[in-house]
């Protein structure tokens, strides 16, 4: 595959992008090459003032660009409810939809409004709430659905006896554990959109080591040592945001691209480097475990598919 660029990204013009997490980092990356495209875009955050910023940002970057921040706090099932009710009452066909934002490697045990994990809560079981109740639109418009999973699933195990980890909380397994949902539940979908028919095109991505936030909200956070250390080690073996943000917008736009696939940095361990095909680790082919991580998501947040 020749290297794949901004460049090649085709018209979006006509076609709506939502990206969850698009006030900063990766997010914010990724709206802004859809909108320079053509599409319209929705920011998804839940930082007005954050969300205000992102949207002037966009829109000073590419003058025509249509783009609009909305209010959505990921940590919250009521929010994402609402928020899915303001974009199913306007009616308009979702194109594309890139679930992206995420917390990493929380120091102590936190959690959601409803009481889940705070990473397993936020980086996946959001996401999950959000596409069943977005399905009507997404299936109308055929869409593209982006998954954000990340080099960390390689080591992510599925603990379905205590998937919120009440106890033996540890940062990192419990972030793996996120990220191979998003990875599964990207495999997932698209199985089930080819049973049911609902036409989407189910994808994931993640982006190397990059110098987001991410890193400094979660181990780094507190500062002392764990920060200088984790700062350095992005520095020396990651990349810049807008290139660990490439491999979504590939997985989100590049044409003829088939349910199932997975983008990441081309790279050494694909830390870093030009955007392609990513390595499915075998864990997150269990469609079988998959099947019930499937099942526990509409338990726990109470949202179910069709």
């Amino acid at each position: 595959m020749a290297s794949w660029t901004t460049k090649d990204i085709p018209d979006l013009s006509g076609k709506l992008a939502i990206v969850t997490g698009a006030t900063g980092g990766l997010g914010l990356e990724t709206a802004l090459r859809l909108a320079q495209a053509g599409g319209e875009v929705i920011l998804a955050g839940r930082n007005a003032d954050k969300g205000r910023t992102a949207e002037a940002l966009v829109r000073g970057q590419c003058a025509n660009a249509t783009a609009r921040f909305e209010m959505v706090d990921l940590a919250s099932l009521a929010s994402i409810a609402a928020f899915a009710d303001r974009i199913l009452t306007a009616g308009r066909p979702i194109d594309i939809l890139v679930n992206n934002a995420g917390v990493m490697a929380l120091a102590k045990r936190e959690t959601t409004a409803d009481g889940f994990e705070r990473q397993f809560g936020t980086n996946y079981l959001s996401h999950f709430a959000l596409t069943a109740r977005l399905l009507p639109l997404l299936s109308v418009a055929k869409a593209r659905v982006v998954q954000l999973s990340s080099i960390a699933h390689r080591n992510g195990t599925i603990r379905l006896d205590d998937l919120n980890y009440e106890a033996g909380y540890k940062p990192w397994p419990v972030y793996s554990q996120s990220k191979l949902a998003m990875l599964m539940f990207a495999l997932e979908l698209g199985r089930r959109s080819d049973a049911h028919g609902w036409g989407l095109t189910s994808v994931a991505a993640h982006p190397g080591v990059a110098t987001t936030d991410l890193m400094a909200n979660g181990p780094g956070a507190g500062g002392g040592i764990m920060a200088w250390i984790s700062g350095m080690a992005v520095n020396v073996i990651g990349q810049p945001v807008a290139q660990g943000a490439l491999p979504q917008v590939m997985a989100a736009a590049m044409p003829d691209v088939s349910g199932g696939r997975y983008f990441g940095p081309q790279g050494f361990q694909e830390l870093k480097g030009v955007p392609g095909p990513a390595k499915i680790e075998p864990q997150a082919l269990n469609a079988a475990v998959a099947a019930k991580l499937w099942a526990a998501s509409e338990t726990l947040t109470g949202v179910t598919f069709g």
